[in-house]
């Protein structure tokens, strides 16, 4: 059975350190076998379709080709498409009402748990929020992300210790669902 898949590649072609070109990440999953493999945008998405293995395979075999081929190591979470429509269909934000850049999903390696977070006083930085989902958080953030106060505290590594965590904005979630329909 074929399932498709997305590959969020953390931290590439962003402040110049990790540059993976698409035509190159392209190649370089089909050499792994992997069929109908497309990118979105510069920051680090594929979508691919292959016989249906668990994501952590699939997240461990890219993941050493890229270091392999490109000499630096890239973290990398493997979502099929079920995973990625359920999570935007979950938004707990009104995003039909909402421009794109206000709203982001962090996609998490490992659920996560609301202890996690709790060090965090919501209350402190409205009208920005955020709410944990399925190995996600939902941000919520009225004047952008590089504005945001909030980002940057959930952003601490001590937040995230354990996890590979990557964020994408409303637009890239849309497009990874609809990319991934099959």
């Amino acid at each position: 059975m074929t399932t498709t898949y997305a590959a969020l590649l953390r931290g590439i072609n962003v402040g110049g350190a990790k540059k993976v070109p698409m035509a190159d990440l392209r190649t370089l999953m089909t050499g792994l076998g992997y069929d109908g493999v497309r990118t979105h945008l510069q920051s680090g998405q594929a979508v691919f379709s292959t016989d249906a293995r668990e994501a952590a395979a699939l997240e461990a075999e890219l993941s050493r080709a890229i270091h392999e081929h490109f000499g630096f190591s890239v973290d990398v979470i493997v979502r099929d498409h079920a995973y990625l429509s359920a999570v935007a269909d979950a938004c707990p934000f009104p995003a039909d009402q909402l421009a794109p850049k206000q709203l982001h999903i962090t996609y998490f390696s490992a659920p996560v748990t609301a202890g996690r977070f709790a060090e965090i006083d919501q209350a402190a930085y409205l009208p920005e929020d955020f709410r944990l989902g399925d190995r996600c958080l939902y941000l919520y953030v009225p004047d952008g992300l590089g504005r945001s106060r909030l980002a940057e505290v959930l952003a601490r590594p001590r937040l995230t210790k354990g996890l590979i965590a990557t964020s994408r904005n409303w637009n890239t979630v849309r497009k990874l669902v609809e990319l991934t329909e099959g």
